[in-house]
This record gives structure tokens, C-alpha cells and sequence, in this order.
């Protein structure tokens, strides 16, 4: 009898094991079931990210969104002559202050889609968006968050190299042209029918760098530890 109870009780347990694995989360993308991923895999080496991202997943012509990741962080000038006389149009910036030894949020800001407001002046109108994004953090935030949020403020405010990368559609025909220009480290190409709408960007940072080392180094959070510079 004692036997008979106990099968049941693993054939029991068993079955609310499988129903409850039935019903949890997926572990892609938080907030989104259909989003696109472009930048590294946390974990993924750098060497294998920067691999991956030269190869364009196949389909047809016509333009698709792409990440456009510069080999250090570029102020607006230099991000707006990256994809200057290309084929590419910016579509959204994404800012990160520099910060030794301090983890700093990535701030992605859709730029004007109209054509009809200068390259430069897109970039300052979203570059002042982040600011804002980091000053309300600051505000309503404690500690050493609040700390570093209103060190990215200030940086953003004055107008710092702060653009590690930059959203763009463009054909992947002219992927050469692009991936030449002076400063710019990689260029990931969606796969085809993906939106920017429903993009997850979580571009590789300047810092993050194949240098050799064995093992290799692989994307993960940079270091946390250093002082907070005054805002």
C-alpha cells in the first residue's frame, strides 16, 4: 500500500511539475514575445559577436534596419558623418556616458523621420531628450543611482561624446560602403521583415574588446565599482 501511495504521489507531482513549466515566462526578450534582438548575447565572445554581425541574414533587396556600432563613442558630429553620403538613414541614437568603472544606462532616442531637420541638429534634439531621461532619474531616484543618473545628465547637458551607436535602415547592398567609414566597428543587419518598432538594441560597447585573452572575453556587465563623478 505504502508503494501504491508513493507512485501516485510522484505521478502527482510529476504532472504539476509539467503544468507549471507550461505556464512559465519565455526567457527572450523582457516586455515582448516578438521582438528583434540587435547587438551581442550576454555571454556571447566578442570575437563570435563581431563574426556574426559581418554576415547579413539572406532575403530580399530593399532596406532593413541595422545597427550601426562605433569602435569608440562618438559625439554628434562624428555619429552624423558615419552614415553621411551613405545609403543609410538614422532612425534612432543611442546614447551611453562614459563613465570609468561606473555602469551607465544605454538611452535609445528616435530621431526626426521627416528628412527635413539636419543630421546634427536630429542628434542634439535627441541627445537633449536623454538628458531629460537621466535628470528625471535623478529626481526620483536614490543613492548611487540617483548619483549616476545626474552624472549622465551633466555629461548629455554638455555635450559629450556619448553615441556608441546608431539605428539606421538601410539596403544591405551598401553594407561595404558603411562598414568603412572611420569609426564605425560593426554593422548588424536585421533579418529581413523585421520592424524597428520592435527592436531590442543592446549595442557592444567601445570597452568591450577582443584582446587576445584566453579565455576569450564575453559580454557582460562592466564593472560597477568605481566613484561617481559629481554631477
Amino acid at each position: 500500500m505504502a508503494i501504491v501511495l508513493a507512485v501516485v504521489l510522484v505521478i502527482a507531482l510529476l504532472t504539476a511539475w509539467v503544468a507549471g513549466a507550461g505556464s512559465m515566462p519565455s526567457q527572450g526578450v523582457p516586455g515582448s514575445t516578438d521582438a528583434t534582438r540587435l547587438g551581442p548575447a550576454p555571454g556571447e565572445t566578442v570575437t563570435g559577436y563581431l563574426a556574426r554581425a559581418a554576415a547579413v541574414p539572406p532575403g530580399p533587396s530593399g532596406p532593413r534596419p541595422a545597427l550601426v556600432q562605433f569602435a569608440t563613442e562618438q559625439d554628434l558630429a562624428g555619429a552624423a558623418a558615419a552614415v553621411a553620403g551613405t545609403e543609410a538613414t538614422a532612425r534612432e541614437a543611442v546614447f551611453r556616458v562614459p563613465l570609468p568603472r561606473v555602469q551607465t544606462a544605454l538611452r535609445g532616442v528616435t530621431l526626426d523621420a521627416t528628412g527635413t531637420v539636419d543630421p546634427v541638429a536630429a542628434l542634439r534634439l535627441a541627445e537633449a531628450r536623454a538628458d531629460n531621461q537621466a535628470g528625471e532619474q535623478a529626481r526620483t531616484s536614490s543613492g548611487r543611482p540617483a548619483a549616476v543618473a545626474a552624472a549622465e545628465s551633466a555629461r548629455l547637458s554638455a555635450g559629450c561624446a556619448c553615441v556608441v551607436a546608431l539605428v539606421v535602415e538601410t539596403d544591405p547592398a551598401a553594407l561595404p560602403v558603411l562598414r568603412a567609414r572611420p569609426g564605425v566597428r560593426a554593422v548588424e543587419v536585421a533579418p529581413a521583415g523585421a520592424q524597428i518598432s520592435a527592436l531590442a538594441v543592446s549595442p557592444l560597447l567601445p570597452e568591450q574588446t577582443d584582446d587576445g585573452r584566453d579565455p576569450p572575453e564575453t559580454v557582460g556587465p562592466v564593472p560597477d565599482d568605481g566613484p561617481v563623478p559629481a554631477g
